[in-house]
């Protein structure tokens, strides 16, 4: 028996082979690496591009229901993506929930390590090592930078987040030190360069850059910053781009 991320036994008497995921990342991860056992994903899951799964709703109120009808001997989930209502219910039907707790790149690859070599028992991906390889380099230093994710109320990336840790790997600073997702307004924010993202708020060039006079902004793909899956194989690379403008 193996544990999960935050420690709850799950059973696996044999590699999984019928999977639902309730997370985004994870089911890019997932349709990359093993296709043939994913069998559901969430309203969400956008990538791959022409993902063709049955669907079982949102991450924050998936259809139950719609789960177990796919009868999974998986289902993976996150604790910030997901309910704990929703985890503790499915066990309780009997279907084995895999948790995964995401705050730090090096967290991340370690998670998905466990996931592909111990619980799926397939040879760790190509793009997870190309991955690890890409952000083991050394960044230049780089500049006092704030993430926005909300506005109306505004909201940031805090500490003991994953896009703060990657800023970190950057070379960056957080200009944001309050825990997780503090709101703040944007002239009480004190950063060099406001990465501006396109979830979960949708900012666009005449949605976001018009509340920072007089400071560098820049429009970043939310993918980039918030997913830990095959996206961490490019992301390094636009995201320096991005904060050495």
């Amino acid at each position: 028996m193996l544990l999960d991320d935050l420690g709850h036994p799950v059973p696996f008497p044999r590699p999984p082979r019928r999977v639902v995921s309730l997370v985004p990342s994870l089911t890019e991860a997932l349709a990359v690496t093993v296709p043939d056992r994913l069998v559901g994903a969430t309203d969400w899951c956008t990538h791959p591009a022409g993902l063709d799964v049955p669907r079982v709703r949102g991450t924050k109120n998936p259809s139950l229901a719609a789960v177990r009808d796919l009868q999974p001997d998986l289902v993976v989930a996150n604790q910030e993506e997901n309910r704990e209502l929703d985890v503790r219910r499915l066990r309780e039907a009997g279907v084995p929930v895999w948790v995964t707790r995401i705050e730090t790149l090096d967290g991340a690859f370690a998670s998905m390590h466990r996931l592909f070599a111990d619980v799926l028992q397939v040879p760790v991906p190509g793009w997870l090592t190309a991955a690890e390889q890409e952000w083991a380099q050394e960044p230049p230093p780089g500049p006092r930078v704030a993430v926005a994710i909300w506005r109306d109320p505004w909201m940031w990336v805090g500490a003991r987040t994953f896009t703060g840790d990657l800023l970190a790997r950057l070379g960056c600073t957080n200009a944001v030190t309050a825990e997780r997702y503090p709101g703040a307004e944007p002239e009480d924010v004190d950063a060099e360069l406001v990465l501006l993202p396109d979830e979960p708020y949708v900012f666009t060039a005449d949605d976001g850059p018009e509340a920072f006079p007089g400071r560098a902004t820049a429009l970043v793909s939310g993918r980039q910053l918030t997913w830990y899956g095959p996206s961490l194989t490019t992301a390094r690379v636009a995201l320096l781009a991005a904060v050495h403008i």
